[in-house]
């Protein structure tokens, strides 16, 4: 899958050094500073979380921070916008279920 390189609102993507993270627990690799929801879309993860009442999948909507369709856990802390959240080495970031990491939770 091709990589985001240039963002409308947020601009360039960062020449960062590629370093690894874990969704799901799953090791991936992306690039430092740019955002996750970047790297988790090189990776073909599209799926970032799950609404409370309907279970449906939520992923990037608005790109910029507006909506909540691309919040997941990251590092323990729900409900984080990973469009705009700069990628760092050795995060874990986990799919939302409502507001917690597990499937079938409001």
């Amino acid at each position: 899958m091709d990589r985001i390189s240039m963002h409308p609102i947020l601009g360039e993507r960062p020449a960062g050094k590629v370093v690894t993270f874990t969704c799901d627990g799953k090791t991936l690799e992306g690039y430092e500073g740019e955002p996750i929801a970047s790297a988790l879309r090189v990776n073909g993860i599209m799926v970032h979380r799950y609404t409370a009442k309907r279970h449906e999948p939520r992923g990037v909507f608005c790109a910029i921070g507006r909506c909540t369709d691309c919040v997941m856990i990251v590092d323990g802390v729900p409900n984080v916008r990973t469009c705009i959240t700069p990628l760092k080495a050795n995060m874990v970031v986990e799919t939302q279920y409502g507001v917690t990491n597990k499937e079938g939770s409001k």
